[in-house]
């Protein structure tokens, strides 16, 4: 018989938004930095402003939506074991697709809008469709990487402040 800890429902909702804040400070820091550098056109209150953009952004989002519930579905009927390696790559997807996509578009609304006062024939499909690809492959490894780690945070914070034992 092994030893599970199981926080309550609200404490693991609250884990669950913590969670996705500290994912959405990830995702919003580095995919900042990528979309200034890659822009090609760096400024360091260019990426503050990007970044406090996507900051904004990425904490409406997890704060709404049940990333928790999400991915435990998806891992429910993908049968993923918990923390394997297949739970882990759907989860990481699930996060990706999530953050980056919105992300993506706010910094790119925002370049386009800039670009296009000072003059510059730029098209925003062809500012749009780069970043989204670089956004998504870049979220893809953030998440796969920084999840795991945020989760793990999050998680032994919840045990010490107020998890229960459960027999499993």
């Amino acid at each position: 018989m092994q030893l599970h800890r199981q926080a309550d429902p609200a404490r693991m909702r609250a884990a669950g938004k913590a969670i996705g804040m500290m994912m959405g400070l990830v995702m919003s820091f580095f995919q900042s930095l990528a979309g200034q550098l890659s822009s090609g056109h760096f400024t360091f209150p260019g990426w503050i402003i990007s970044l406090a953009l996507s900051i904004a952004i990425s904490w409406v989002v997890g704060y709404i939506v049940p990333m928790g519930k999400i991915t435990k579905n998806v891992c429910t009927k993908l049968k993923c074991q918990p923390e394997s390696l297949k739970a882990r790559l759907a989860e990481s997807l699930i996060s990706d697709l999530l953050f980056s996509p919105l992300i993506c578009l706010a910094n790119i609304l925002l370049a386009y809008r800039n670009a296009a006062a000072h003059g510059a024939k730029v098209s925003f499909p062809g500012m749009f469709l780069p970043s989204l690809g670089i956004s998504l492959a870049l979220g893809f490894v953030l998440a796969f990487i920084f999840l795991p780690i945020c989760k793990k945070t999050v998680m032994s914070r919840v045990m010490k402040a107020g998890g229960k034992p459960d027999q499993r």
